[in-house]
């Protein structure tokens, strides 16, 4: 049977995974700079969908160019019926995780959003997700936990049902026992185990495994929102 590597090889062949990967990078993504539209962002996937740049820029036109709301602590204040929270989400479940992280987000100590954001999520232990105060908010899972931490440029995976798939198709290819993908935060450590084996980043097999799921058309748009996607 053919190594991981091998195997991972073949997957990527024609895939610009570097590319997909550095389009990661802090503050170079559809979510932007702004920390309330990248955690958006982060919430509007907490249903196993895909989050489009449309939340974020809804974020910017609904909080920020009317100033209105434009912080951590101001979203915390939001009632959850504001019809400013329904425009961006549609959805109560929603509004309510996007209104508790930030309030988690505010109270933490930094100096700006930003700093609390950021800090935060090269502080955060996924493995201990719901011990940690964002994860213990309804409705954050292992995978958007790990979304919110890849938008702050934590070079990490999400536990998705697609990354599940790639190394599904690995641990057959290969013969290797020690891919397991019967939870989430085994499918995590072994994406982790992958990326100590081969030549691969954890953020790069995240994209890969994304890459191969991907429409026609989702591919388009990423490449749209960042050019430098080969």
């Amino acid at each position: 049977m053919a190594s991981p590597q091998a195997v991972l090889d073949r997957f990527a062949d024609g895939v610009p995974c570097t590319s997909l990967a550095d389009s990661f990078r802090p503050f170079d993504r559809p979510a932007g700079g702004e920390p309330l539209s990248m955690l958006a962002t982060a919430t509007a996937a907490t249903d196993g969908g895909s989050a489009t740049v449309s939340v974020a820029e809804t974020v910017e036109e609904t909080f920020l160019e009317r100033g209105e709301v434009t912080s951590f602590s101001d979203l915390a204040d939001l009632e959850l019926d504001d019809e400013r929270l329904q425009e961006v989400f549609h959805a109560d479940r929603k509004c309510r995780v996007y209104c508790e992280v930030a309030r988690v987000l505010a109270n933490r100590p930094e100096r700006s959003d930003t700093e609390a954001l950021c800090s935060w999520a090269a502080e955060a232990d996924v493995y201990r997700y719901d011990q940690d105060p964002v994860g213990d908010v309804s409705g954050v899972g292992p995978t958007s936990f790990q979304y919110l931490r890849q938008l702050t440029g934590i070079d990490t995976a999400r536990p998705n049902a697609a990354l599940e798939s790639l190394l599904g198709s690995i641990a057959d290819e290969s013969g290797t026992t020690v891919i397991e993908t019967s939870e989430p935060l085994r499918t995590l450590a072994s994406c982790e185990w992958l990326s100590l084996t081969t030549t691969y980043r954890p953020l790069e097999i995240d994209r890969l495994a994304w890459w191969l799921e991907a429409s026609a058309d989702e591919r388009a748009r990423a490449r749209a929102v960042d050019p430098t996607i080969e």
